[in-house]
């Protein structure tokens, strides 16, 4: 299924996706992707959520790493030339937009969750914490494209936010 859902996001992506300014949004892809290597990394022995394949490609997506990276390397970018590359002008045009990419990253999150068990929670974490993500992240993307700087030091403050609130016991760092 995590097949199925990378091509939706690549074929959006060759339909809607800015291609010709993709040199733009490069580095906002490598912030998105840089910021869950830093979630896998400091979470791999202690996950709060991990990917799984239930329903077909369990041959091909063998774990929550091969998913991970699947996610990282064509929904990320397709979700980047899409989101950025058709960021509409005028305030209100842009909050409905962002609102519909958390809505639809939430509606995706909450059907593999509940119904196709391609997601599991762990140690707390829950859609509510997914919503708060999404509700970050997307502003995040945004303002990285806007102001990288402050962006970084914004996402330093997140991430030292997150560890605060989902401690990872120290048997687990290595």
């Amino acid at each position: 299924m995590h097949l199925l859902y990378n091509a939706l996001f690549l074929v959006a992506a060759i339909k809607w996706g800015d291609w010709k300014g993709w040199r733009t949004y490069y580095p906002t892809i490598l912030f998105f992707i840089v910021g869950d290597l830093i979630k896998n990394i400091l979470y791999h022995d202690y996950w709060v959520w991990t990917y799984q394949e239930t329903l077909f490609a369990q041959n091909i997506l063998l774990n929550h790493t091969f998913i991970s990276f699947l996610i990282m390397f064509v929904s990320y970018p397709a979700t980047v030339l899409i989101f950025l590359g058709r960021y509409p002008e005028g305030k209100w045009k842009q909050i409905l937009w962002t609102g519909l990419w958390m809505a639809l990253y939430i509606f995706v999150e909450y059907i593999n969750l509940e119904y196709l068990q391609l997601i599991k929670h762990h140690h707390g974490w829950s859609m509510g914490w997914s919503i708060l993500f999404n509700l970050v992240m997307f502003p995040m993307l945004r303002l990285h494209q806007k102001n990288p700087l402050i962006a970084w030091g914004l996402s330093i403050v997140w991430i030292i936010f997150l560890i605060l609130m989902f401690p990872i016991p120290m048997d687990y760092i290595k």
